[in-house]
């Protein structure tokens, strides 16, 4: 009696625990076609390229990824590889990308702060010197570390991309606070900020970033036409890229040795067969 009595009431908590899980859930984030899933699957360049440039032009204002180093940009796989310089240091047009770029630095002689022309050994530079003047600018919400975002989110490059496509009008009946924006695809529970009927509280959360991308906005090299969705597309990608840059080398050394294994299991086989030829099992 003991146990069932013990059973009816974890399946009763149960009950009660799914709606306020469920609850806190935006929608599902959308699927989409990456060239780098799969076995085989892997990153196509002038995607990575137009990825560093939204991530360059706009999500570095308030965004950092303090894990890469530009010299990552020309290494084998990345964005900018060229296979003239296997030594990514040596590549000119990585070098020209971080010389654009201001980092600060120590002068060795007066001992002041100041600020320097990017290398190929210097980290992509944070847009805050800390953490509280990333919050002061803004509103209090602290822009979290781009460098494996696609790795830290459940859903990956699909969760980056539905979120910055999520911006939708304010559901009428949703009180939306100050410094927060709507998401149909931010994790969330609405119920305390929805008047309108209980049985159908919008789905989705509040955030504190506006909706970063625009149509326009970043003018691609290769002519590709920037939409929203094309912006978002190709960051997702390359934040897909800078959380595991060594995703398409490994996909290749594992093909390699799923059909050494192959080979070397048939070669076994035979050497067996001729080995224990004649000898009675």
């Amino acid at each position: 009696m003991l146990r069932k009595a013990i059973a009816f009431a974890a399946l009763g908590l149960a009950l009660v625990a799914v709606p306020a899980a469920a609850s806190t859930e935006g929608y599902k984030h959308r699927e989409v076609e990456w060239s780098f899933t799969g076995p085989f699957g892997k990153f196509d360049t002038a995607q990575l390229q137009r990825g560093y440039k939204v991530y360059r032009e706009v999500c570095s204002a308030c965004h950092s990824m303090s894990q890469l180093y530009f010299r990552n940009l020309g290494q084998k796989g990345g964005p900018f590889y060229d296979p003239e310089y296997k030594n990514p240091n040596d590549n000119p047009y990585v070098k020209a990308l971080a010389a654009d770029i201001q980092v600060p630095d120590i002068d060795g002689e007066t001992g002041d702060a100041i600020q320097r022309a990017a290398g190929t050994a210097d980290k992509f530079p944070r847009p805050f010197p800390n953490e509280a003047a990333a919050r002061a600018s803004n509103g209090g919400a602290l822009p979290p570390d781009l460098s494996v975002i696609a790795k830290a989110r459940e859903g990956g490059p699909d969760y980056i991309y539905s979120l910055l496509t999520g911006y939708a009008p304010t559901p009428a009946g949703l009180k939306v606070g100050t410094g927060q924006h709507y998401n149909a695809y931010m994790a969330g529970d609405l119920t305390a900020a929805w008047s309108g009927d209980p049985h159908h509280v919008p789905k989705g959360g509040f955030i504190a970033m506006a909706p970063p991308l625009k149509n326009g906005l970043v003018t691609f090299d290769d002519k590709s036409p920037s939409t929203l969705e094309q912006q978002a597309k190709d960051v997702s990608a390359f934040l897909a890229w800078a959380a595991d840059p060594k995703a398409t080398e490994r996909k290749q050394f594992g093909l390699g040795a799923m059909i050494y294994l192959f080979l070397f299991s048939i070669l076994l086989w035979f050497s067996y067969k001729r080995v224990w030829k004649g000898v009675a099992h």
